[in-house]
């Protein structure tokens, strides 16, 4: 476990897109190097209440990102996020966690081995000290870390309200890159993805080599 912050080696520069907003330091637990795994990094974030095609579909596109030389970076929750990691893990390629509470938090606790094996491979990434509790308010927080760090966030499954459009909503501020799944139309899973794409501000894509095709126009900047 290590602390980082602006202006040294292993810090992403990411990051200080946030401005005022940009953390003060990052907790790390994992043997990679952040700066180098985020480099070529995407997010692949959706609902915790995921539908089996859905969670399918997240580990197989992950798994894919890994291999085609991307990091894939989510935030360890239920469903779309879990699928996200173990499809990269299941790859044999990096996966980076950010979580909302101290690296050594396990949020959900039954994803504890799962974050043990992101930290073995990938990296753990906190902003907050170790031992803290997520809060409620702390999981949005680190959603601006995610979307910042980060050359495009890919929404794959989100709900009306869902936690994952406040990445997106990130990103597009950033500037990043939002790529969005499309769902059937009265799946309540679609409501949110098809919202991003209707009102313009995610790029519709289908398969994997949609997504890339994105990411290397976002990276060729």
């Amino acid at each position: 476990m290590r602390h980082v912050v602006p202006a040294t080696r292993e810090w992403p520069t990411q990051l200080d897109d946030l401005d005022d907003g940009t953390p003060p330091g990052l907790w790390l637990l994992g043997e990679a190097d952040l700066r180098m795994l985020a480099l070529r990094s995407v997010a692949v974030v959706g609902c915790r209440n995921a539908t089996a095609y859905g969670v399918a579909l997240a580990g197989r596109w992950a798994a894919e990102l890994v291999s085609a030389g991307w990091t894939v970076v989510s935030g360890a929750a239920f469903g779309i996020d879990a699928a996200a990691h173990r499809g990269a893990l299941a790859a044999g390629g990096p996966t980076i966690a950010v979580m909302a509470g101290g690296v050594d938090v396990a949020v959900p606790l039954s994803h504890a081995g799962l974050i043990a094996e992101i930290a073995d491979s990938g990296m753990i990434v906190s902003e907050y000290p170790p031992g803290t509790p997520a809060r409620r308010h702390s999981f949005l927080q680190r959603n601006r870390v995610i979307a910042s760090l980060t050359r495009a966030t890919l929404v794959v499954e989100a709900a009306q309200r869902s936690g994952a459009l406040n990445t997106a909503n990130w990103a597009h501020a950033l500037g990043r890159g939002v790529l969005a799944v499309p769902g059937p139309a009265d799946a309540p899973t679609s409501r949110g993805t098809h919202r991003l794409i209707r009102e313009g501000s995610a790029v519709l894509v289908r398969d994997v080599d949609d997504v890339l095709e994105q990411l290397h126009g976002l990276a060729a900047r």
